[in-house]
């Protein structure tokens, strides 16, 4: 093929996977934050088959899961509002130095509490599983490198 051809071939796989993802992205309300919520949903339902985690166990670390998503939806909901004070602060003629310490005092609180949400569930999660489904859990993370999700 010439090279003008493959140049438009690639531009319009290009154009049509971008109007694709536009579209699964905007099919989902909270767009990507919400196809993470499902990838990370799906990896950890996998990673409990492979355990051989029980129904009653998988329920609870099912609620655990849910609330570190309520945690991170609230720090994400106070972020568009703690931008917007940056802002102000950037844009005054002399930011206040007592604001700005409030401000980043704030983000650290937030991210303290995803933190300690996540902190509570981790140990919620290990005293639920056996020693065996825990080394199964861990071995399954190992294996699938699932740390690339954050």
């Amino acid at each position: 093929m010439r090279r003008r051809t493959l140049i438009g071939l690639a531009a319009g796989a290009a154009a049509s996977l971008a109007v694709g993802a536009a579209a699964v992205v905007g099919a989902h309300p909270g767009g990507r934050a919400t196809i993470m919520r499902r990838v990370v949903a799906a990896a950890l339902d996998e990673a409990l088959d492979q355990a051989q985690v029980g129904p009653e166990q998988r329920a609870a670390i099912h609620a655990a899961r849910d609330r570190v998503f309520a945690a991170v939806d609230a720090e994400r909901a106070g972020r568009q509002a703690h931008l917007e004070e940056a802002l102000r602060l950037f844009e005054a003629d002399r930011p206040d130095p007592a604001r700005l310490e409030a401000l980043h005092r704030e983000g650290d609180e937030a991210r303290q509490r995803v933190r300690t949400a996540i902190h509570e569930a981790l140990v919620e999660v290990h005293d639920l599983l056996t020693p065996a489904q825990r080394t199964a859990l861990a071995d399954y993370v190992r294996a699938h490198r699932l740390g690339h999700l954050h």
